[in-house]
């Protein structure tokens, strides 16, 4: 009976030597190294094998070749993977990049705060359109329309009140900025 012992003893160093030379990674000669002389040992069990080192080298040639082809495969895998990645990515940067929400809905917006605004009445509207068109501060407004500073409060935020609702469900951020201006 062939000793796997012997065999791993009289070959291992040669068969580590010989893969890592293709391989270049010491954990993949490893156990190229080790299937090879555990290949070999399970050819010698059965039949008689006259020269067990060719038959040892083709069988390392052909681990190492298995092992080099498997990672070409990751290696294009990975390629393909990262090129479909980036060119996703890309097109995701260019479809944002060109995205422009004010451009976008100015139009709608401008439609709809016009359409709530005009439904007010002409004091409410007149009031908010100071407070948040010219930036007038409350108590410059009262003095002008000859209100309290309170009437003012409450007419603006009738306006805003109306507003909200109506621009619900359009930018909560583009709208909450433009309902807020004025209150700084």
């Amino acid at each position: 009976m062939v000793d796997f012992n012997k065999i791993y003893k009289d070959y291992y160093k040669r068969s580590f030597s010989f893969a890592k030379s293709y391989v270049f990674e010491d954990m993949a000669a490893e156990d190229i190294a080790s299937e090879s002389l555990v290949a070999l040992w399970q050819v010698m069990k059965k039949e008689k094998v006259d020269h067990p080192l060719s038959l040892l080298l083709t069988i390392l040639r052909n681990n190492s070749l298995n092992y080099l082809k498997s990672q070409e495969r990751k290696l294009n895998m990975m390629d393909s993977m990262s090129d479909m990645l980036i060119r996703d990515l890309n097109y995701r940067i260019n479809c944002l990049s060109a995205c422009d929400p004010q451009e976008i809905f100015s139009s709608e917006i401008t439609a709809i705060i016009e359409k709530a605004l005009s439904s007010l009445s002409t004091q409410t509207r007149q009031i908010f359109e100071m407070s948040r068109y010219e930036m007038l501060p409350v108590k410059e407004i009262a003095e002008k329309m000859e209100l309290t500073p309170k009437a003012v409060e409450y007419h603006i935020t009738k306006a805003l009140k109306l507003l909200r609702i109506a621009l619900k469900d359009y930018l909560p951020v583009y709208y909450l900025q433009f309902l807020c201006l004025g209150n700084m």
